[in-house]
Order: C-alpha cells, then structure tokens, then sequence
C-alpha cells in the first residue's frame, strides 16, 4: 500500500514561470506538480500536492498530515522566516520533514538567511531550482525504506 506524502508550498509560489525567473526560472508549479506525481508513482507514494498563499491554509494542511502519520516536504517561501505558527505546527509532526527552496537562500538578502521553519526540518535542501522537489522525495523515499539517516 502506497504511503501518504504531502508535499505542501507557500505563499506567491503559484506565480512560478511568471515570478523573478532570473532567480526561480520558468518552471510554473503546476509543472512541478506534475513531475511530483511521477516520482510519487514511481516512489508509491500516494501524494497530496497543494499550495496557498495563506499562512493558516498551510498550517491545517500541516495537521492532517500530522493526522494521517504522512511525510511532509515543504517550501514554506517567505513564511519560512516569520511564521511561529507554522514552526509550532512543523515541530508537533513526528514524521520526517524536508524544507524545500528553489533559491539559495543563504547566498540572498540577509532577510532571507534566517530560516525559523528550517529548525524543524529533518532535511533541507535549496538552490536546485524545482529539481529540490524529486531530490527531497527520493531522499525521504531512500529514508522511509530504511536506506536513509535517522531522524535525530
């Protein structure tokens, strides 16, 4: 039976393709949806994919995952920097959680280096571009099958 993966993104990454593509590139999220889908199948992973640009949305999506025991990968955007909200909901999941950004985030502004959802984080990845997305589910896929580092 395939296991639940949400994989759940932030505010204003809708507008992907459109968006500062000098730094986030052409690729639009729904053409990152659809690669997900076919890394989930390819993985068996049964996926929830989903994006909103308001902060309580993502904190609900973030319960049900909590509910269903399902990973999580999530490019919380800007609210990656600001939410304790969103930080409080991430840190009450017990399953493994891998922030995702396009960017490198550390080589940006310096509001953008400071990563409070990142703490709750068992993986990070950023600077990729969209390939972050099948990077981090092959990495919790090679994790949840026992091929991964621990959690801790």
């Amino acid at each position: 039976m395939a296991e639940r993966l949400f994989i759940l993104n932030g505010p204003n990454l809708n507008m992907l393709g459109r968006r500062e593509p000098h730094l986030y590139g052409r690729v639009t999220l729904p053409a990152i949806e659809q690669k997900c889908r076919a890394v989930a199948e390819e993985l068996d992973f049964d996926l929830f994919f989903a994006q909103s640009n308001a902060e309580g949305q993502l904190i609900e999506w973030v319960h049900q995952a909590y509910d269903q025991a399902a990973p999580l990968i999530i490019n919380p955007a800007g609210l990656s920097t600001r939410s304790v909200a969103l930080y409080d909901a991430l840190r009450m999941h017990d399953r493994p959680i891998v922030e995702v950004h396009l960017t490198n985030v550390f080589g940006r502004e310096p509001l953008y280096r400071e990563l409070l959802t990142a703490a709750a984080a068992w993986g990070f990845l950023a600077g990729f571009g969209a390939d972050v997305y099948e990077m981090a589910m092959r990495g919790l896929g090679a994790h949840l099958s026992g091929g991964g580092r621990s959690c801790a």
